[in-house]
């Protein structure tokens, strides 16, 4: 028995030796490093040093250089992109009202004819009858591009639509109604390009 537990106890000791070993040499590497380190820092002459910290200095400049190139060209992109933006703004605004005028040349032309042929026969029959083919043409023109009449006999008046002229008193519409219109008003799609001129009731 006694033997047996002298065995056992030289067993427990060789194992703890060889964990004690293990964990020295984990921390072998890290101390290596820190030492190797400080042995250069060390080991570096003054003249060593300089010459170190000129050419981390020359890196430093060589990169600053290549960041400030780098920013010009994106400035001067940037100006070219912002002149060429505002130039084809400036001609999308000159001719913005290219197609439409195009549009119309066909009714200019009629009109033309009419006065034309007006001068050579004087019949007012078929001059009003070739203006009122002018008017129809310049109205489906127009709509087209999206421009509709307002409807504003027999409306409650509306300051939004309408610009009451006179106030008017009348026994067939109830009071504030459009009784009559002056000038026509006019809608560009949604939105309201001119408000009729109207007579409104009492």
């Amino acid at each position: 028995m006694g033997r047996m537990r002298e065995e056992t106890l030289k067993d427990r000791k060789l194992s703890m030796d060889e964990e004690r070993m293990q964990g020295t040499q984990e921390l072998e590497p890290e101390n290596l490093v820190q030492d190797e380190e400080s042995l250069d820092d060390k080991d570096m002459s003054p003249q060593e040093k300089i010459l170190t910290l000129e050419a981390e200095l020359a890196q430093s400049r060589a990169k600053a250089e290549e960041h400030f190139d780098r920013l010009q060209r994106l400035q001067a992109e940037f100006d070219n992109y912002r002149k060429r933006t505002q130039k084809e703004k400036t001609e999308l605004i000159k001719y913005a009202s290219e197609r439409l005028v195009g549009e119309l040349l066909p009714v200019l032309d009629n009109f033309e004819r009419a006065a034309s042929a007006a001068q050579i026969n004087p019949d007012f029959t078929s001059f009003s009858q070739g203006v009122d083919m002018i008017l129809r043409q310049m109205q489906n023109t127009l709509g087209k591009e999206g421009l509709k009449a307002m409807e504003a006999v027999g409306q409650p008046f509306d300051p939004n639509l309408h610009e009451a002229v006179l106030r008017v008193e009348s026994e067939e519409h109830p009071e504030n109604t459009v009784v009559e219109e002056l000038q026509k008003g006019y809608y560009l799609k949604e939105k309201v390009l001119r408000p009729s001129m109207v007579k409104v009731s009492n």
